[in-house]
């Protein structure tokens, strides 16, 4: 069975940076790309960032293009979310999420984490 455990939330002010991490208990094939969801309260979850693990590029929502940036330790075992200028909007709990293909919605994957907290204040 394959656990995604995310670390690296926090409490930090706003133009400040925070560095994510998803670390994968087993590495299969089947999983073929990674993942980072946030969900503010109120509302749905959404992506922020995916990539494929094999190289293919990695994409990026419109909110977070340019500040954010996703990639991959070299065994595949670690999923890094580096967050940089971040916002008051950036406060969400961050998912991190794996499956065989990459796509916008939750349904294309089949692991998640348990979520870590990030909280962005003036």
């Amino acid at each position: 069975q394959v656990q995604l455990v995310e670390s690296g939330g926090g409490s930090v002010q706003a133009g400040g940076s925070l560095r994510l991490s998803c670390t994968t208990s087993i590495y299969t094939d089947n999983i073929r790309c990674m993942a980072w969801f946030r969900q503010a309260p109120g509302k749905e979850r959404e992506v922020v960032a995916f990539m494929y693990t094999g190289g293919g590029g990695s994409t990026y929502a419109d909110a977070v293009k340019g500040r954010f940036t996703i990639s991959q330790d070299n065994a595949k075992i670690t999923t890094f979310l580096q967050m940089n200028s971040l916002k008051d909007e950036d406060t969400a709990m961050y998912y991190c999420a794996a499956g065989s293909y990459c796509a916008r919605f939750e349904g294309a994957y089949n692991y998640w984490g348990q979520g870590t907290q990030v909280t962005v204040s003036s």
